[in-house]
C-alpha cells in the first residue's frame, strides 16, 4: 500500500512545498480553501495557537480528502500530542526547539514506527480511507510518507546541524527565524549576515545527508527569495490570521476612498 503526501512529492522533485499557517481557523474548509490557494500543506499550530487536537484531527482529515498534507506542530516533547496527531490524519509532526543530534534522534524514535523508530501502532487510520490494513503495511507506508520534521532555532541548533541532519528519519531542517533571531539578540533582523550564515549551514547539512531544508518565520518578499535561492524548499509561506487581516485592509481602504 501507499499513502499520499503532497508536501514531500514536492520536497523529492526539488520544488517548492508551500505551506500556509493554521492558527485561527477551526473550520475544515480551510483544506480545500487552502487546496484552491495552491498550498500544498497546513501547519496546524498546537504549540503557540489554541488548536485542540480534537480541532487538529478534524481538519486532518478534511485535508487528506482535499488533497493538501496536514502537518501539525505541537509544543517541545509533547509526544502525546503528536502520536495522537499522527494516528488520527496528520501526516507529519513538526517538533520545535531541537538543538542537538540526540534531540532529533528522540524526536525519531517516537514518531516513526519500527524498525525505524518505536511509536505504537494505533490501528486503522484515515490515512488510507479507514480501509483495513495489515500493521506492518501500515507501518511501511506511513513511515515512508510521513514528514519528521525539526525545527533549528538557537545558534546551539546551527552549530549542530550537520549532526542532526545526519540523524537517520529526520526528514526536514526547518529554522525557525523569529526565535533564532531572538536568541542571537536581533529580533526581526531576518536579513542579518548572521541569519545568512545560519541559513547556508542549514541547507549545507541537508545537501551532505540527503535532507530537506525548510524556511519559517520569514514573510518579507523582498528577503523570502534569497533564502529559497540559498537551497529553502520546505516554506512556511504565511499565516491564515495574516492573510485575512491583509485582505481585509485593504478592503476597507478601498471603500474608505469611495465616500469620503
Amino acid at each position: 500500500m501507499t499513502v499520499r503526501n503532497v508536501a514531500r512529492e514536492k520536497l523529492e522533485k526539488d520544488q517548492l512545498s508551500l505551506g500556509v499557517g493554521v492558527r485561527m481557523t477551526r473550520s475544515v474548509e480551510i483544506a480545500p480553501a487552502m487546496v484552491a490557494a495552491g498550498f500544498d500543506w497546513l501547519f496546524l499550530d498546537m504549540e503557540h495557537g489554541t488548536m485542540s487536537l480534537d480541532a487538529c484531527a478534524q481538519i486532518c482529515v478534511a485535508a487528506l480528502e482535499a488533497g493538501i498534507s496536514p502537518i501539525a506542530r505541537v509544543p517541545n516533547g509533547q509526544y502525546s500530542e503528536a502520536t495522537r496527531a499522527l494516528d488520527n490524519g496528520a501526516m507529519g509532526i513538526v517538533m520545535p526547539h531541537v538543538d542537538t543530534a540526540a534531540e532529533a534522534r528522540e524526536v525519531v524514535d517516537r514518531l516513526k514506527y519500527p524498525p525505524v523508530g518505536h511509536r505504537s501502532m494505533g490501528g486503522t487510520g484515515p490515512h488510507y480511507g479507514l480501509r483495513a490494513a495489515s500493521s506492518g503495511d501500515a507501518a511501511k507506508a506511513l513511515n515512508a510518507a510521513n514528514l519528521t520534521v525539526v525545527m533549528l532555532e538557537t545558534p546551539t541548533a546551527i552549530a549542530n546541524a550537520e549532526e542532526i541532519a545526519a540523524v537517520p528519519g529526520v526528514d526536514v531542517l526547518l529554522i525557525g527565524t523569529n526565535d533564532l533571531c531572538a536568541e542571537m539578540g536581533i529580533h526581526g533582523d531576518f536579513g542579518n549576515d548572521r541569519v545568512v550564515d545560519a541559513y547556508a549551514k542549514m541547507i549545507a547539512a541537508c545537501k551532505k545527508h540527503g535532507k530537506f531544508p525548510g524556511m519559517a518565520g520569514i514573510y518579507n518578499e523582498a528577503l523570502m527569495p534569497r533564502y529559497i535561492e540559498m537551497g529553502a524548499r520546505f516554506i512556511l509561506s504565511g499565516q491564515d490570521a495574516n492573510f485575512l487581516m491583509a485582505s481585509a485592509v485593504a478592503r476597507t481602504g478601498f471603500l474608505r476612498k469611495v465616500h469620503v
